[in-house]
């Protein structure tokens, strides 16, 4: 048990080391602790820590009974005394054990967000790059876009011209219409009023003609 506590310890303070300092291994160290972070690995990491916190506690119990077993004695057992030690050498490894993963857990949080933060102010050291560009090309086209508009508003102009012109022109037709519908409508008042006539003369021959028949037909007889 101590000798593996001991090569745990070891282990994490070679971590430790690994990544307080910018080497090629650090990387490697963080992207394993990232996976080791994901899915199930929290799961595991914290039922080993509860597992070392509870042997941890069941040894600062034992050393408890042990000590007052030698308050109630009054004389110091050689073989509790050995068991003291070992509880306590033990006790103390577990807890330096859990600092350490608590170490870690902490570094590689921190170097997480050092990260982001560095990205972050990439990302906007370029964004500001790309604006102030934008202010140098903006003139360019601000110049261009006025000199689209003045063509634009020439183009209006000639239009609205254009449409005056066509305006007056349909007006001018619309009214030639108009005159040639009112002496089109006098003609046919003059051609019914004339037809009218026509037919009255008609009549009129027709009555003399008859007339005329009646009193030839009487001398004869």
């Amino acid at each position: 048990m101590i000798q593996l506590l001991y090569t745990v310890i070891f282990a994490e303070m070679a971590l430790i080391l690994t990544l307080l300092f910018k080497t090629p291994l650090r990387k490697l160290v963080i992207m394993a602790l990232d996976r080791v972070k994901r899915g199930r690995g929290p799961v595991v990491v914290k039922t080993v820590g509860g597992t070392l916190l509870v042997v941890l506690v069941s040894s600062l119990y034992s050393m408890m009974k042990i000590q007052r077993r030698t308050v109630e004695a009054g004389v110091v057992n050689p073989t509790d005394q050995v068991l003291m030690s070992k509880h306590m050498l033990e006790a103390s490894l577990m807890g330096f054990v859990l600092f350490l993963s608590l170490m870690i857990d902490r570094l590689h949080h921190y170097i997480r967000e050092l990260r982001l933060l560095r990205k972050t102010m990439e990302a906007a050291k370029k964004q500001s790059r790309g604006i102030d560009e934008g202010k140098n090309g903006s003139a360019e086209e601000v110049k261009g876009l006025k000199e689209e508009i003045a063509t634009l508003r020439t183009k209006v102009k000639k239009l609205e011209n254009e449409y005056e012109t066509k305006d007056k022109e349909a007006k001018t037709a619309e009214a030639e219409a108009e005159a040639l519908k009112k002496q089109s409508e006098g003609l046919l008042l003059e051609y019914d009023r004339l037809l009218a006539d026509n037919q009255s003369l008609r009549s009129q021959l027709e009555s003399i003609d008859h007339s005329l028949s009646n009193s030839d037909g009487k001398k004869n007889t």
